[in-house]
This record gives structure tokens, C-alpha cells and sequence, in this order.
């Protein structure tokens, strides 16, 4: 993402709104869960909503929702489409954090483990998307583990580090976004842990409809997961993303 002047020989080849990217970014993953969702509930119902307890259930588990053909391409192609932009959101965030903390060591470093995390968590999404839970389960098990992981930690860190942003006045854009921020972390942190109490409870005791709400509550993780990397729109709302050349004597 670039700003300024450009000569005749510097104009860029590509230019797009920051707000239209990180849109069309998020809406790829959403709009595949509500498909895979929907085909999974109207084609696959039993097979989609089917545990070893064999109690009644009436929603499948994201796993389950993206397991079987067409779901399965459809997830793949549409996280495959959303994770390159998301690398580039990832560096995008760490220049901007080295801009406004070129002299605190601890939020620099801060920035440097929320690059790692937000990386690692693109990565685990991807390694979770392209092995599904039929043909791999630990290998796919493993992927959610890293990718819910390292999204509530890059969730913590980005909160910390927008806190710090705040103290030294920003505009009512960047204040809203951390406002945001930190909603729906703390609503993301509940889901998970009503999530992991209906996935144990479900286990343990076999109840009707118990693993609907398990699989309810893992919707809501990763749409507020979305919903927290969607607040790049007030972030960046100012900026473009571009693709241009650069001229042999502006190289060095």
C-alpha cells in the first residue's frame, strides 16, 4: 500500500481502495461458510451432522460443513483465493506499527510476535482448509489448534498495541476500530470457551442437540474472527492498494 505523487514513467498499473480489498477479502470465507453450510444441511444432513454418540443434531461442525464434494472445493478455492491477501495484510500491519513505535522497544517487539501470530494464523487456516478432517484428522486437528491459537493471540496483541495508539490521539476512525477491536475480541474469547464446554459436554454425555450448539458457537469464533480482521476498513480506509513498476533510477 503506497501513497504519493507518481511521474509518467511511475504511474501504477493497478490501483484498488483499501475498503474494497479488505471487503472482498472477507467475504470470500463468508461467503463460503454460509454455502457450505447451506449444501451440507440440504445434501449431506446426516452424514454432516453424524458424531459417535449417535444423538440427534440438527448443524454440522465447520469441519464437517467443509468435508464433503462440492463444499469441500468450494472452501478450498475461496480460502485459497483469501490468503494471499491476507499475508500482504499481515506485513501491512507490522510497517504500520513501526511507524507510530520507532522508539518503544516493547511495542516493537509486540509488533514483531503479532506478525508471527498473524501469519501463523493464516498458515494453520490454510493447513486446516487443504486437509480435511475425512482424510487427515491430526493433521487437520493440528491446524485448528494453531489457527484458533494464534488468532486470539494476534487478537490480544493487536488490542494492546491500538490501547497505546489511543493514549496519544488518533482519529475517530482509529478510535472506533479499537473500540471494535476490543469487543469482539472479548465476544471471540466467550464463544470459544461456550464452544469448548458444548464440544466436552458432548462428549462426555452423549445429550441431544448438545453438539448443535457446539457447532454453533464455533460459527459465531470464526465470523467474529472475521469481523475483527474486517476493522482494517477504518484502519487503512484512506489508503489504496497498487501494483506499479518502479524506474531503473529510483532503484537504488
Amino acid at each position: 500500500m503506497l501513497q504519493g505523487p507518481y511521474g509518467d514513467r511511475d504511474r501504477p498499473l493497478f490501483r484498488l481502495p483499501f475498503t474494497a480489498f479488505i471487503m472482498g477479502t472477507v467475504l470470500l470465507p463468508l461467503t463460503a461458510l454460509i454455502v457450505c453450510v447451506f449444501i451440507s444441511l440440504m445434501y449431506h444432513f446426516e452424514d454432516a451432522t453424524n458424531t459417535h454418540c449417535q444423538v440427534p443434531n440438527y448443524l454440522p461442525s465447520i469441519s464437517a460443513a467443509i468435508g464433503y464434494i462440492p463444499e469441500r472445493y468450494i472452501w478450498r478455492t475461496c480460502i485459497g483465493l483469501h490468503s494471499a491477501p491476507r499475508y500482504m495484510v499481515s506485513v501491512a500491519y507490522f510497517n504500520f506499527y513501526r511507524g507510530h513505535f520507532t522508539r518503544n522497544l516493547l511495542e516493537l517487539l509486540l509488533s514483531g510476535l503479532g506478525l508471527v501470530s498473524n501469519l501463523a494464523e493464516n498458515t494453520g487456516l490454510v493447513l486446516l482448509t487443504y486437509v480435511s478432517s475425512n482424510e487427515t484428522y491430526n493433521l487437520h486437528k493440528y491446524g485448528f489448534i494453531i489457527f484458533l491459537a494464534s488468532s486470539l493471540l494476534h487478537m490480544l496483541i493487536t488490542c494492546r498495541l491500538w490501547y497505546v495508539i489511543k493514549r496519544h490521539g488518533v482519529s475517530p476512525e482509529e478510535t472506533r476500530s479499537y473500540h471494535w477491536k476490543l469487543r469482539i475480541f472479548v465476544f471471540n474469547i466467550s464463544c470459544c470457551l461456550a464452544a469448548a464446554y458444548f464440544f466436552r459436554r458432548h462428549n462426555k454425555y452423549c445429550e441431544t442437540g448438545v453438539y448443535t450448539l457446539f457447532a454453533f458457537f464455533e460459527y459465531l469464533v470464526v465470523l467474529s474472527n472475521m469481523a475483527f480482521h474486517l476493522t482494517a476498513f477504518w484502519d487503512f480506509g484512506s489508503k489504496d492498494v497498487i501494483l506499479g513498476t518502479v524506474s531503473e533510477d529510483k532503484r537504488y
